[in-house]
């Protein structure tokens, strides 16, 4: 066995000091820091005031046989037409971050079906929320609170975080108090993972438990630069996956909640798909690894104008890196409105750099019939304003269908309206394609005909 010497020891554990405990100031990572701090608790005592426990109560509709909603059965049955319902609550965190306006950010799914919102400070204090808005496809939601002897958390830039970056999760869970874990970036921009519909996820080990949804996750400076939202587990506990959406997209959605009380989002008139190597090779791409090809742009729609063509490879979208189609839809539904975005492409090995416009998305109907091979044979389009009873209900409506068709197979019918595939609820021709692409097994889609709604499935 060999005895390291004195000297060597004393270098080695300095070495592995500097390492494991990485929360000091005034020195580099590349040197041994000649100041260590051993705690987070200067930092963590600023902030944790601004981190709130947020309860909920309210009623939700339960789902019944679509046999229950015909009136003839429940006149014969004398079964009266209130629908069901069943109490419900909810217990998660939340950030105050706008102390001045009493602003406080949450996950949305905190919030879903509440009639009376509670939120409770670190020092026991209690207030009435008010909630300003929901974004269920980003899972954002802003409740307001009386803005009385409040303390937010500044927000970061999140783009600058990198893989490996520390950073600590702080929640308020289950109104039993604060819990505070800590742990490294261990991945950025994660997408198409079925959280929430928009995806820029920040990956982390910093354990992140049950009721610790809506809470912080902030940076050594106790900067914000996350929201926590999910994990991942096999079995309800932490595994050392958790995800928090990105501050910036978070912050990009709370300002149009405050603003406006919900998100307007946008589109260019273009529709894209996965790089796969059979398209890599049919459009001649070479090696290309992965990214978004254009399948289909709509005439006269941003895309167009800007001279996008089938077949371009996105690289890029406001100065981000992009490589699949949840990034592109993630980009564009970030862009605002009416603003103009850079974006760079591929064109047979030839690299492009143009801009287009955000605009209202008007061009998608202009992108049916839908080819999808569950939906093959179909043309899917917006519901009619003038459908009378239809104009109350969101979804889109199938207007051709062809028999023997696997949807027409499936029991889908023309004039059908597709209100939810999967459980994702629809409200556009758009948000269709991008829910159906998104999807390979088996679909579950959620139909009304008339008073009745069913759920079919299609292989």
């Amino acid at each position: 066995m060999k005895i390291l010497s004195l000297d060597f020891r004393k270098t080695l554990a300095a070495i592995i000091l500097s390492i494991s405990l990485p929360f000091f100031s005034g020195a580099s990572f590349g040197a041994i820091p000649l100041e260590i701090s051993r705690s987070l608790a200067p930092m963590l005592e600023n902030i944790t005031p601004a981190v709130v426990n947020i309860s909920t109560e309210g009623r939700q509709v339960m789902r019944e046989n679509p046999i229950f909603s015909d009136p003839f059965f429940r006149d014969f049955f004398d079964i009266p037409m209130r629908p069901r319902t069943r109490k419900t609550q909810s217990l998660g965190s939340g950030v105050i971050v706008d102390a001045s306006r009493g602003i406080v950010l949450t996950n949305s799914h905190v919030v879903a079906n509440a009639d009376t919102i509670k939120v409770t400070l670190r020092d026991g204090r209690e207030f009435n929320g008010e909630l300003l808005g929901t974004d269920p496809e980003t899972d954002v939601a802003v409740v307001k609170v009386a803005p009385k002897n409040l303390q937010d958390i500044k927000f970061a830039d999140s783009n600058n975080l990198r893989v490996g970056d520390f950073v600590v999760a702080i929640g308020n869970p289950f109104g039993l108090g604060q819990t505070v874990t800590s742990g490294i970036v261990s991945a950025l921009g994660r997408s198409g993972l079925g959280i929430s519909g928009y995806e820029d996820l920040i990956q982390t080990d910093a354990s992140i438990n049950p009721g610790n949804s809506g809470g912080a996750l902030v940076n050594l400076e106790g900067e914000l630069v996350g929201l926590n939202t999910a994990i991942y587990s096999r079995h309800g506990g932490n595994i050392g996956i958790g995800f928090a959406i990105s501050i910036n997209m978070a912050r990009h959605v709370m300002e149009q909640l405050v603003q406006y009380g919900t998100v307007q989002r946008g589109g260019i008139g273009a529709q894209f798909q996965d790089l796969t190597p059979s398209l890599a090779e049919a459009f001649g791409l070479g090696d290309i690894p992965s990214g978004a090809i254009i399948a289909r742009i709509a005439e006269f729609s941003p895309a167009d104008v800007a001279g996008l063509q089938v077949g371009d490879i996105v690289t890029s979208i406001n100065n981000r890196v992009v490589k699949t189609v949840a990034e592109v839809d993630t980009q564009v539904a970030l862009s605002p409105v009416g603003e103009k975005v850079p974006i760079s492409l591929l064109r047979q090995g030839r690299k492009i750099n143009t801009e287009f416009f955000i605009e209202i998305e008007t061009h998608s109907s202009q992108l049916s019939p839908f080819k999808n091979s569950r939906f093959a044979d179909s043309t899917i389009g917006e519901i009619p304003s003038s459908s009378g009873f239809y104009g109350r209900i969101a979804g889109v409506q199938i207007e051709e269908i062809k028999p023997s068709s696997p949807a027409w197979i499936s029991g889908l019918r023309k004039g059908d309206i597709i209100q939810a595939i999967n459980g994702r609820k629809i409200r556009s021709v758009g948000e269709f394609v991008q829910t159906v692409s998104r999807f390979t097994d088996r679909l579950r889609v959620t139909v009304r005909r008339g008073r009745q709604v069913a759920v079919v499935t299609i292989d």
